[in-house]
């Protein structure tokens, strides 16, 4: 397995296009994207566990009911959310004008929208633009729909892998918005996945669901959860693999790239959270079994006392032990050691494509162990603290279980960004 370019165009059968029609005032980049898969494919989807549901929400549900679908259009700007029935109308005219450009059946359409809450579509300028974006669709147009989904995110975020199942060579490629109202069941967050691979419906969902518990799922920004969230997957079989259809060997190699591309924008997102400064991880090792572990690795990245810790750049580790304490999760306390490290030098996740150059130093300082306090070099612990990414090591001996979650600094620019955010 290897990650490659191309995002959702990388598979083959998938092209793209994004641009911008003018949803919201002021904006300047595209705020609409299209997805289309040549061939009808298999499909699966996760959404929001909010019970204000945006009206794409309801109709994208709707429609994978079927297990299959063949385009996603997408736009920002405006979340068509809390907007009633004029907003279960502007979704339904979405996935019709999708149908009536690429000649698809509309019920094999995947709508979401993202933005501001409470506002309506206009949906005018949306339908006025399919033409353009159909005229545009290219293996090259991954990159105008992957800002044309972005919202407060600061950086476009996409991804791709390549690998081989049953001796074919088989891509799954992902592009997604994730910024600010971020929070374990996904948050707020557009994901969209495609492969060439041949899998059924019935696979695809169950790959999405084990691949996310360990990836998305472990993602906290702000304690928030949308209206909007959608992860869907589309699978063309173009791969000419033989289809999956059960547990196996072709099913876990496509579960194990599944959950490298997940766990890449799962980081992306963490990064590029409202404000933040750092990307911050949380392992827990030794821990009783695994959904323990990732529950108290997540207590961690979700505290806004840690979140600020990290942002002050003091390594005050009671905060950490704090948020373990109140996960609701048994452990022994009096057993637990904690590590903070960083590599110096290293980007942030979502500022670039890559990480970039980094010197290679590790920065690493005990400031727990077993139960008791250490004296450490705080200058030390500060220079850590002041890195693009921060790891926190948690050690239980109460089992052999690990878990990891991800999240990021609270800062002063996440209020200013929300204070003022439909205005």
């Amino acid at each position: 397995m290897q990650f490659i370019d191309g995002g959702v165009t990388a598979p083959i059968g998938f092209t793209a296009n994004g641009m911008l029609c003018g949803i919201k005032p002021g904006r300047t980049k595209n705020d609409i994207a299209l997805v289309f898969s040549e061939k009808l494919c298999s499909v699966a989807g996760l959404f929001t566990k909010n019970r204000v549901k945006a009206e794409c929400v309801k109709l994208t549900k709707k429609n994978i009911e079927t297990g299959h679908a063949q385009a996603v259009i997408a736009n920002s700007g405006i979340a068509n959310a809390c907007t009633g029935k004029e907003g279960a109308d502007n979704a339904l005219r979405m996935a019709k004008a999708v149908a009536n450009a690429l000649n698809i059946n509309p019920t094999d359409v995947i709508v979401c929208s993202t933005g501001v809450i409470g506002q309506q579509l206009p949906i005018e300028k949306i339908e006025q633009s399919l033409d353009t974006l159909k005229a545009g669709l290219s293996k090259e147009g991954h990159i105008e729909a992957r800002t044309a989904i972005m919202t407060t995110d600061t950086h476009y975020k996409e991804c791709a892998v390549e690998t081989v199942i049953a001796g074919k060579t088989v891509h799954i490629g992902t592009m997604c918005k994730g910024s600010g109202m971020i929070h374990i069941n996904l948050g707020t967050m557009l994901s969209f996945i495609t492969t060439d691979c041949a899998i059924s419906s019935a696979m695809l969902e169950r790959a999405l669901r084990e691949s996310v518990e360990k990836t998305y799922n472990c993602v906290s920004v702000d304690g928030d959860t949308s209206t909007n969230d959608t992860l869907t997957i589309l699978a063309n079989g173009m791969a000419g693999n033989k289809e999956i259809t059960q547990e196996g060997d072709d099913y876990l190699a496509f579960l194990e790239a599944l959950n490298a591309l997940n766990t890449e924008m799962a980081k992306k997102i963490a990064g590029d959270g409202e404000g933040a400064e750092h990307l911050v991880e949380c392992n827990v090792v030794g821990a009783k079994d695994v959904p323990t572990a990732r529950a108290l690795a997540k207590s961690v990245i979700s505290s806004s006392l840690v979140k600020a810790m990290i942002f002050g750049k003091d390594a005050n580790f009671g905060r950490i032990l704090c948020a373990l304490g109140y996960s609701g999760e048994e452990f022994n306390p009096d057993k637990v050691s904690i590590t903070l490290s960083s590599i110096k030098g290293v980007l942030r996740h979502g500022a670039t494509d890559v990480l970039g150059k980094q010197d290679g130093t590790v920065l690493s300082v005990k400031v727990f162990d077993h139960g008791s306090p250490l004296l450490f070099d705080e200058e030390l612990g500060k220079e850590i603290l002041s890195q693009a990414e921060v790891s926190i090591l948690v050690e239980c001996e109460d089992g052999e279980a690990c878990g990891t979650a991800w999240g990021c600094d609270l800062t002063y620019e996440y209020v200013k960004i929300n204070g003022d955010y439909r205005t």
